[in-house]
């Protein structure tokens, strides 16, 4: 398959060929010294205000220039609602804004100042911070605002189960679990913030708080399935005192040892925030000092995730220079250009030695006959590969490898691709981080009001994977792997044609992602699954030729694609469907292509405020700064290169 990378001597036009060159050049200008691409990773308002008071319930001493920064921060993301939402332009969210009053609070805005009172009473107006999520109440039982009966039981002795049980850490996902077993054992041993200034919050509660009982049935729970679990809950926290105290600390070093064989460094338990946060709790609870080694590198990881300005400062969830690196170079690689030849080898070349290959993770539970060979989001992650990652690695190594051979390459790409052979889960899709973790009924436990306790299958990792495969040349013919995520793709597309975005806002992502496999796969692009997409994408085009969704279209009540303002990021990926489908000549095509070159910035870049991306939906989403900046080159080069050849087929995976 043609690659579809550029040739200089084919036609070209001077204004597209100048916003290429443009982005191009831009794009370069943020690579690190070493060769790889990092981009900032925003989230909402939740992690820069646990991260002030995670230093306030350690006692730590208060950092007045930082937490300034910080409070400037949380005000100007400030809703006109009053509250916090958990995207650019939001509707309100009743645990964001608790967290964010919370923070601002502790920092020493008064109560009484305008944005406070305003969102307060955004607040009440609404029933109170009675009505946070089971992870704020958590917080607030931590700081003596809740008592422990506000929260669902965790008993440590979960570390004790054996698979066969109903509930295991093993059929929850790699998130859910490492951030539940640091707070088994706070659960369990109930701490108390240091909080020096004593800041509470009763002003937020309709009622006593200390009379708040357990949170009700989330709406995605089955109301028999919640009845029966509260129930369970009921009588564990009835026997939870009654339990040996040689069992409870057997099960508290179990669930020490299960994360200190995860540290992972100042990358940190799951390279996420919040297990991280609650590690260092977790040791402060124990009675471990500041510099015991574990606690003292977890928290120096966890100041390594703000992102600190002259004005502003704010924490990442994460980091995400894996899947930046690997994402940049497939733009370079679609952009061609004798300046960007070097760059993209040494980014790649910086990618190879992060593949794991040596360590087998969780993961290996359910799947222990199959090699590691996967690659994480993060710097570090060897627990936790992920699919996704992998799969963009490999097809970038592949598209490189085919101008210049390499045997490190050749040997990456095969494990790579064994590793995601051996991920394929039984229903033919594959999941971000796990195989199987489809125990569904988990999510109607207590704790889970979010709805985010698995990592089963979705329609965008499976097509990643099955890009991937069909780009190293598999078939539905030649590749049971590949008729079987084909068939899942088929079964899994929307009435209105459409697939479901897990980790991309969000029909049009998932959209994206399948037509790339499908058109990979060889799928004809008259088949009407394919016309179906093309269709429903030019159908909500907006008048300014861009494309944008807004986060409300993962409500519960499923009504499909909910409109919203163009976004540069969310214009490529309709633009490289479209395209993938073999409808580079498709007008929609051609008015997206002008709203990409109208909007570019003078430094060749696209703003772009709103988030585009997904954590857990209608819980947590993201904002990736470098979306905006490789998404619209991809997709300017590749409307550039297929204009120059006669096939108008896109030759590779994505």
């Amino acid at each position: 398959m043609d690659s579809g990378t550029f040739n200089p001597g084919g036609e070209r036009g001077n204004t597209l060929d100048a916003s290429i060159d443009a982005a191009r050049a831009a794009l370069l200008g943020y690579r690190r010294d070493d060769g790889h691409w990092v981009f900032e990773l925003e989230a909402d308002c939740t992690i820069p205000a646990e991260y002030v008071l995670l230093r306030h319930y350690l006692g730590e001493p208060i950092d007045a220039a930082l937490e300034a920064k910080i409070a400037v921060y949380l005000r100007r993301t400030q809703g006109a609602h009053g509250g916090w939402p958990l995207v650019y332009d939001g509707e309100f969210d009743m645990s964001a804004t608790v967290k964010g009053y919370f923070a601002l609070k502790m920092i020493g805005d008064s109560i009484d100042a305008p944005h406070m009172a305003k969102a307060r009473e955004a607040i009440l107006s609404r029933g109170g911070a009675v009505h946070a999520n089971v992870f704020t109440r958590f917080l607030l039982a931590m700081f003596g605002i809740l008592t422990w009966r506000a929260v669902p039981v965790l008993p440590v002795e979960i570390m004790l189960l054996p698979m066969w049980s109903p509930f295991h850490l093993n059929k929850i996902s790699y998130w859910a679990r490492t951030t539940i077993v640091p707070l088994m054992v706070l659960a369990a041993l109930k701490p108390r913030a240091v909080n020096r200034l004593g800041v509470g919050l009763d002003e937020l509660f309709l009622q006593d708080p200390k009379s708040i009982g357990m949170p009700a049935r989330g709406p995605h729970q089955n109301r028999g399935l919640f009845a029966l679990f509260g129930a369970i809950d009921a009588v564990l926290r009835v026997i939870e005192p009654l339990i040996p105290k040689k069992l409870r600390k057997h099960a508290i070093d179990r669930a020490v040892a299960f994360v200190e064989e995860r540290l992972n460094g100042e990358d940190g338990l799951g390279a996420i925030y919040p297990p991280m946060a609650n590690t260092v709790m977790m040791y402060k609870v124990l009675g471990y000092p500041e510099d015991h080694p574990p606690r003292a590198i977890t928290r120096r990881g966890i100041d390594l995730l703000l992102v600190i300005g002259e004005e502003e400062a704010y924490c990442q969830p994460c980091v995400s220079p894996i899947w930046d690196t690997s994402l940049t170079c497939h733009a370079l690689l679609e952009a061609g250009g004798a300046e960007a030849a070097q760059p993209v080898r040494e980014g790649l070349d910086w990618l190879l030695p992060k593949q794991v290959l040596d360590l087998k993770g969780d993961w290996a539970v359910k799947a222990p006959n199959v090699r590691p060979g996967g690659w994480a989001f993060q710097y570090n992650n060897a627990h936790y590969p992920d699919l996704d990652d992998t799969a963009v690695v490999v097809m970038a190594l592949d598209r490189a490898r085919r101008d210049q051979p390499s045997a490190a390459y050749d040997n990456a790409i095969a494990r790579g691709r064994e590793w995601i052979e051996g991920m394929q889960s039984d229903d033919g899709g594959w999941a971000a981080f796990d195989v199987n973790n489809t125990e569904y009924y988990l999510n109607n436990i207590p704790f889970s009001d979010h709805g985010a306790m698995l990592d089963p299958p979705t329609e965008d990792v499976t097509a990643r994977c099955v890009s991937m495969l069909a780009q190293l040349g598999e078939t539905e013919q030649t590749s049971k792997a590949v008729a079987r995520g084909v068939a899942y793709l088929r079964k899994t597309q929307l009435p209105d044609g459409s697939w479901y975005g897990r980790w991309g806002m969000n029909y049009i992502y998932g959209t994206w992602a399948v037509l790339c496999a499908l058109n990979a796969a060889g799928v004809d692009h008259q088949d009407p699954a394919i016309r179906k997409a093309v269709a429903w994408l030019a159908s909500i085009q907006n008048a300014d030729g861009g494309w944008g969704e807004d986060g409300v279209s993962y409500r519960l009540d499923y009504r499909g694609y909910e409109t919203a303002p163009s976004t540069a990021s969310q214009t490529a990926w309709a633009l490289l469907s479209i395209m993938a489908a073999g409808e580079v000549d498709h007008p929609a095509v051609a008015r997206g292509i002008e709203y990409l070159k109208g909007t570019q910035t003078e430094k060749g870049l696209w703003d772009e405020q709103r988030h585009t991306a997904t954590g857990f939906p209608r819980v947590f989403y993201l904002r990736y700064h470098g979306y905006s900046k490789f998404f619209p080159l991809w997709g300017l080069a590749r409307y550039r290169n297929l204009r120059a050849t006669n096939s108008k087929v896109v030759g590779v995976g994505m």
